[in-house]
């Protein structure tokens, strides 16, 4: 996508709901719901994993950062893998990108419905979802300022919703708090068989799950193209991330830790929502777990927002159905949104067939998508440094620290987290063993567009 490509969008999003959306948009089920499973897993040592992870993300974001003030785009990993890597590597990563969301998608779209369960435990999962998937299809067909403004006070809302745990967390873990049968403490990270109680091992096996949490940082690369001033507000919003990681992602899982001891956690509940019942206030369980509903909604609808301009991106260059990038009165891209809508209803079938599984399934194949994705944009960023080198192109100054072996050591944790994939049990390796065969479609896929350019070109 070109800078005229993105002269169709307008500049409808503004610096506060670019702001909020850095802050809040990507805090989803991962954490919400995904650490309690993880926290029994590997015990307090799920701290670490946060950690690296949050160190990579960082690390994505200020490439990313780079790449967007050297030229904003709605097409942001398409257009940047285009010009930096080549034509196939737009081509895939834009695909991988959507793959990524989508798999994502139907994570959130059940999660939505684990959450209605549990106070709905008649209404099968897969209504729920298919009802959930509806309103949020509208929302994004009808006007780019609507999901801006949904997505700031879905954002608002989980923000809100962290501190106030932190806040009370603290206080009940400074006052040695009764919480059920057990004392909240700093005792907790080493009692119980110790900081890792499954061994280090274990705690590495995290990091694909982990790294799905933190999906969706990378939106605001996306919002770029509709972003008044981008220059100003996506630097600003980039640099957010340093605190929003240390604070909301790494302090909650240290809080989370400290107040109840791992074993009490399982995968089927949010940490949040289990700190809460055992207090003895389930009142406050249920507010947590309207909240954990919110963060879920909130993702998928970021979602379907991105894969509508990244699919645009594609079908700009004949690497998507035509269909893809329709845009409608509104400067919304429709037909990709509805693309990728359809897929989603996959999700849907998936909780109808296999309730207990869809969420485990759907996160693993979305993390192989998160990494090619950040791996990408490091390339891409090392790629425009050494253009920037040879003169031929100007480096904003807003720039990686640490370039190039900041970037180099991101994709080797990248690569770590892959491999690691192939050693887990489950719906990890079954994520694993599907990289070839995506890979293969892909390589499929880029012959067929290649063929299809070859034929138009030849004159009749």
């Amino acid at each position: 996508m070109d800078r005229d490509h993105v002269r169709d969008y307008t500049k409808a999003l503004s610096g506060r709901q670019v702001q909020m959306i850095a802050i809040g948009g990507a805090i989803g089920v991962g954490l919400f719901l995904g650490a309690g499973g993880k926290l029994q897993q590997a015990g307090p040592s799920l701290l670490l994993s946060y950690a690296l992870c949050g160190i990579a993300g960082y690390f994505v974001m200020r490439a990313l950062g780079e790449l967007v003030l050297y030229q904003p785009s709605s097409g942001s990993f398409v257009t940047y893998a285009r010009e930096f890597i080549g034509p196939w590597a737009g081509f895939a990563s834009g695909w991988l990108y959507w793959l990524y969301w989508a798999t994502t998608g139907i994570a959130e779209i059940t999660a939505v419905a684990i959450y209605v369960h549990k106070w709905l435990p008649d209404i099968p999962q897969w209504v729920t979802a298919l009802a959930a998937l509806g309103v949020l299809l509208a929302v994004n067909l009808l006007s780019v300022k609507l999901f801006g403004e949904l997505e700031f006070w879905f954002s608002l809302v989980k923000v809100l919703a962290i501190v106030v745990f932190l806040v009370v967390g603290l206080g009940l873990v400074l006052t040695s708090a009764q919480i059920g049968e057990t004392t909240a403490g700093a005792h907790n990270l080493f009692a119980h068989e110790g900081f890792f109680p499954s061994g280090f091992g274990i705690t590495l096996m995290t990091l694909q799950a982990v790294i799905f949490a933190y999906a969706g940082i990378e939106l605001v690369g996306i919002t770029a193209g509709e972003t008044q001033d981008p220059g100003k507000v996506v630097p600003k919003a980039v640099n957010s991330v340093v605190w929003r990681i240390a604070v909301f992602y790494v302090g909650s899982v240290l809080l989370l830790a400290m107040l109840v001891p791992w074993p009490f956690y399982s995968s089927g509940e949010s940490p949040f929502v289990t700190v809460f019942i055992r207090l003895g206030i389930p009142a406050v369980g249920d507010v947590m777990n309207a909240i954990v509903l919110t963060a879920a909604l909130s993702s998928c609808n970021s979602g379907l927002y991105s894969t509508g301009r990244i699919l645009r991106a594609l079908s700009d260059k004949g690497e998507a159905p035509e269909f893809a990038g329709r845009m409608n009165k509104h400067h919304v891209p429709y037909g990709g949104i509805l693309f990728t809508c359809s897929v989603y209803v996959l999700g849907v079938v998936l909780n109808y067939l296999v309730p207990k599984q869809a969420f485990d399934i759907t996160t693993a194949i979305a993390s192989f998508g998160v990494v090619s994705t950040w791996a990408t944009l490091i390339i891409c960023q090392m790629r425009l440094r050494q253009a920037a080198l040879r003169g031929e192109v100007e480096r904003p100054r807003f720039r990686m620290p640490g370039a190039p072996y900041t970037g180099w050591a991101t994709l080797g944790f990248l690569l770590l987290v892959i491999v690691l994939m192939g050693f887990s049990e489950g719906a990890e390796k079954i994520a694993f063993y599907s990289m070839p065969a995506i890979v293969i479609v892909l390589v499929i896929g880029w012959r067929v567009v290649n063929r299809r350019r070859d034929r138009i070109s030849v004159p009749s």
